[in-house]
């Protein structure tokens, strides 16, 4: 992906009072989703008009699929886009069709040095307030990231949580019968869209993760019959190996730096939690038990590890200090739990537990308590967080006749807002990268 570069500017940006109106609050579950006012992007010239259009949809698009906003239909409206360039919007007429919040735009270009200025203002109308104000001018073919970058800053000046719109995801694209899958790495966007593939499909690939300070990928991969540890740059498409282990190594994650990685070493039907550098590759064990030790994740600040074992009896989530001592047993419920991974925030801990005949999504505290499923159902897998921790993505596979198709899924953090991410082919193991 070609770097953004862009010129930032501020629009007579009305200072918030602390009592302003205008907020969602995100931390107290289901909530009633904010009525706002998205107005078309003003445009003088066709050329103008098409960005507009395009910027408008995207945004759209990412308010709406985020649950917390109730676009109000632009047929309500009884103002133009034009007349708020030059003019305050009527507060009195945007409270008429119960808009609490509402947002205007427009774009202009310079043909000649093939560059788009996009603009938008977020007014409170309850308080007829401006509450943030900005232009942003790049080169034209970066319409796209521009628009999400806009929903980003409306999305956290409403909520006060940084924005995840602009962000892709990683995942494992699968096409074929069951018994001859093929499986690629794919990338796009968060909204499904600028998706290529990473992989060929020659070699069986599996669980990528991103590298939280890079265009990097890490994951597993069975070149002939060896399966290995690779990182792949996204933007160059160079791989290297992670490691010279003589067995299997698998489920791997980078740490929050992105200097290391976080691992399962399987030798002699013993698998282990080792840490590599990827600069020096120097290796480091962590757990040394008879048990199937897998799935280590860092907590955010780096500090600490969870991970699944079944040195307890049973399949269970555990976490450990970063140099593997001071080993804690995390869940203690029926069934089985795996794929832990640590929110970014750092105050909770997603997971997939299989009890009887159905697969859930929960998420538990660091501390052992707190633990609530979000999603249950034949067959769900793989949990990734948004940058924010307010989001979980994660596959389900769906049975039908012989056939089995696995989908990419998104559930706010309250279990509601369940929304399917468009792949043209199945897709598994999503994995959410940070803010671009």
């Amino acid at each position: 992906m070609k770097k953004l570069i862009l010129t930032i500017s501020f629009l007579i940006i009305s200072a918030v009072s602390a009592k302003a109106e205008l907020y969602v609050d995100i931390t107290k579950g289901r909530s009633d989703p904010l009525p706002i006012s998205l107005t078309e992007f003003y445009a003088k010239t066709s050329f103008e008009k098409e960005i507009g259009e395009k910027v408008f949809e995207v945004v759209y698009d990412d308010l709406e699929r985020c649950g917390l906003f109730k676009l109000i239909n632009k047929r309500a409206f009884l103002q133009s886009p034009g007349e708020m360039q030059t003019q305050k919007p009527r507060f009195a007429d945007w409270r008429l069709i119960n808009s609490s919040g509402l947002v205007t735009g427009g774009v202009s270009s310079s043909d000649k040095a093939g560059t788009v200025k996009v603009s938008f203002r977020l007014w409170d109308v309850i308080s007829e307030e401006q509450l943030i104000g900005m232009s942003y001018k790049t080169s034209n073919e970066n319409w796209r990231r521009i628009a999400h970058i806009i929903a980003d800053k409306i999305y956290e000046k409403l909520t006060g949580e940084e924005g995840y719109f602009d962000t892709r995801i990683v995942y494992i694209s699968e096409d074929g019968s069951f018994k001859k899958r093929i499986k690629r790495l794919a990338i796009m966007d968060a909204d499904s869209a600028n998706h290529r593939y990473l992989t060929d499909g020659r070699n069986l690939v599996l669980t990528p993760r991103f590298n939280p300070k890079a265009s990097e990928v890490v994951y597993m991969a069975y070149v002939g019959r060896n399966p290995r540890v690779y990182v792949q740059n996204i933007d160059t498409g160079k791989t290297r190996v992670l490691g010279d282990f003589p067995g299997m190594t698998f489920s791997p994650r980078f740490s929050p730096d992105g200097k290391k990685v976080v691992m399962s070493f399987e030798s002699k039907g013993n698998s282990e939690i080792y840490i590599v550098d990827i600069k020096s590759g120097k290796q480091k064990r962590l757990t040394y038990d008879l048990a199937i030790d897998t799935s280590p994740c860092f907590s955010p600040d780096g500090k600490q590890i969870v991970f699944e074992s079944d040195r307890g009896g049973s399949q269970q989530l555990y976490i450990m200090d970063a140099n593997g001592k001071n080993i804690k047993r995390l869940t203690h419920g029926k069934g089985v739990y795996g794929n832990p991974v640590w929110s970014p925030r750092g105050d909770l801990i997603a997971f997939t537990r299989i009890m009887g005949k159905k697969f859930y999504i929960g998420v538990i505290k660091p501390t052992g308590s707190g633990e609530r499923m979000i999603v249950n159902d034949y067959h769900v897998e793989g949990p990734s967080w948004s940058p924010n921790g307010r989001v979980v993505i994660f596959f389900k596979e769906v049975v039908r006749g012989k056939e089995r198709r696995s989908s990419i899924h998104s559930i706010d953090l309250t279990g509601y807002n369940e929304r399917t991410l468009d792949t043209p082919k199945g897709a598994s193991d999503p994995t959410w990268s940070g803010n671009l």
